[in-house]
C-alpha cells in the first residue's frame, strides 16, 4: 500500500460510511503492468459532466473505477470484459468504494451490448490490442459512439521486451528450434501490432486520429530467474511464450533460456525489459 490512507487519517480512523473490511480488501495499488499506460490515458481523456463512458477490457477496474470518479457522478461508466473471475473483483470494488456510476458487463468488445450512438467516451486501456479481432472492435465502437464521441486507447508496441525478445530468439536457434522464430514473431505482431497499422484500422473504422503520444518505461530485474519468477511474467507471459514449442520441448528450453538470460543479467548488471507504448487519441467522424 502506498501510504495515503494515513495521511490524512489516524491510526484506526475510517470513512463512516465504509465498512472496514470491504475497505481493506479493495484497495490495492495500480497495476503493474497497466499503470504506466493507464495514467498517460486519464490525462488524455476529456472530462465532462453527464455523459456515458465506456471502458474496454476493463479487467479487476482499472481505469474504470479511477475515470468513473474523476467523471462524477451525473455520469454513467460502463465496463466490458471476457474474463469472469476479474468482473466479479471489479464488482466488489465497485460495490466497497460505493461508486454508483460504475457498471460491469460480462462480455466481449466484439459484440458490444450497448445501443447505437449511447456512447460520449470510450476509452481502452492495452484492451484492444487483447481482443480477438480488433477491426470488429472498432466498428462496434463506431456503432455505439455519438458524434464526435472520444476514442483514447493505448497498447505496447511490437519492440516491447526487444531485450528479451533477443535472449529468446537467440535461444531458439541454440537448440536448433530456428524454425519456431517465425511463431515468436506472430505472437508478436498478433498482441502488438505496428503503430501505422494499427492507426489504420482506426480510419477505416471512422475515427479521426487528433494525436499520438509515444511513451516508455522499463521493468528490472535482478537476474534472468527472477523475471521468469516474477508473478507478472508468470501470469502473462508465459503460456504465450510456451505456446510456441512443443510440449517434449518447453522444459529443456525454459532452462537454456533461464541460464542465457543469467548470463545476460552478469554482463550487463541487470535483466531491464523496455517497454514502449502509444496513446492514441481519436473521435468518431
Amino acid at each position: 500500500m502506498s501510504g495515503e490512507k494515513h495521511l490524512s487519517r489516524s491510526p484506526g480512523e475510517h470513512s463512516p460510511d465504509t465498512d472496514e473490511t470491504d475497505l481493506a480488501s479493495s484497495l490495492d495499488e495500480l497495476p503493474l503492468w497497466s499503470a504506466p499506460f493507464g495514467l498517460l490515458l486519464l490525462e488524455t481523456v476529456r472530462l465532462r459532466k453527464d455523459c456515458v463512458a465506456l471502458d474496454i477490457g476493463c479487467g479487476t477496474g482499472f481505469p474504470l473505477i479511477e475515470l468513473a470518479q474523476r467523471l462524477g457522478p451525473t455520469c454513467k461508466v460502463y465496463g466490458i470484459d471476457p474474463w469472469e473471475t476479474a468482473v466479479a473483483r471489479a464488482r466488489e470494488k465497485i460495490a466497497a468504494w460505493g461508486i454508483e456510476s460504475a457498471h460491469v458487463i460480462l462480455g466481449k468488445a466484439e459484440q458490444l451490448p450497448l445501443g447505437n450512438g449511447s456512447i460520449d467516451l470510450i476509452v481502452s486501456n492495452n484492451g484492444i490490442s487483447n481482443t480477438q479481432d480488433p477491426q470488429q472492435v472498432f466498428a462496434e465502437c463506431y456503432r455505439v459512439c455519438r458524434a464526435s464521441a472520444q476514442l483514447v486507447m493505448t497498447y505496447n508496441l511490437p519492440e516491447t521486451m526487444r531485450e528479451f525478445y533477443g535472449v529468446f530468439e537467440e535461444t531458439l536457434r541454440a537448440l536448433s528450434l530456428a524454425d519456431r522464430i517465425g511463431e515468436m514473431k506472430k505472437h508478436i505482431h498478433a498482441k502488438r501490432m505496428p503503430l501505422d497499422e494499427m492507426k489504420g484500422l482506426l480510419s477505416r473504422s471512422g475515427f479521426r486520429i487528433m494525436n499520438v503520444v509515444l511513451d516508455s518505461f522499463t521493468l528490472r530485474y535482478a537476474d534472468g530467474t527472477t523475471m521468469l519468477a516474477h508473478s507478472l511474467i508468470r501470469n502473462g507471459f508465459r503460456e504465450p511464450w510456451q505456446d510456441i514449442l512443443a510440449e517434449e520441448e518447453r522444459s529443456r528450453f525454459f532452462e537454456k533460456l533461464e541460464a542465457n538470460l543469467n548470463n545476460y543479467s552478469q554482463r550487463y548488471g541487470e535483466v531491464m525489459l523496455t517497454i514502449p507504448f502509444a496513446c492514441i487519441d481519436c473521435v468518431k467522424e
